[in-house]
């Protein structure tokens, strides 16, 4: 089976952004001072990242700049507003946190059986 960016974009997603998300849903209040400080920064990187490949993505009139339409407008504000207000953060943003991170689960298992039934191993 052939690996591309997208294999690892997805693996990436499911075994270390999901966790996070999930992890800091429902660990709420609870959750380590300095993984809020890693939320800001994370959200901070996404902000900036995906708005970059959004203006690239727009110009070149690419179907994937929904991607990174909903990093901008959904995902980076939801990081750093739960890390901007740490502790204080309602119940709901954690909720939608969850929901982003099963949502993610979801959407990148799929991605990779689509992947792997588009390229099988070779016999």
């Amino acid at each position: 089976m052939k690996v591309d960016q997208h294999f690892i974009l997805s693996l990436f997603h499911i075994f270390l952004v999901s966790p996070l998300l999930l992890f800091v849903g429902f660990q709420r209040a609870s959750t380590p001072t300095w993984l809020y400080h890693a939320l800001l920064a994370i959200g901070t990187v996404i902000l900036f990242y995906h708005g970059y490949k959004l203006s690239i993505r727009l110009y070149d009139h690419s179907g994937y700049a929904w991607v990174n339409a909903i990093h901008i407008l959904f995902i980076a504000p939801l990081l750093l507003y739960i890390g901007y207000h740490k502790r204080e953060t309602p119940r709901a943003a954690y909720e939608l946190l969850l929901m982003l991170g099963f949502a993610a689960i979801g959407y990148h298992l799929f991605s990779l059986v689509r992947y792997m039934e588009i390229h099988p191993e070779s016999e």
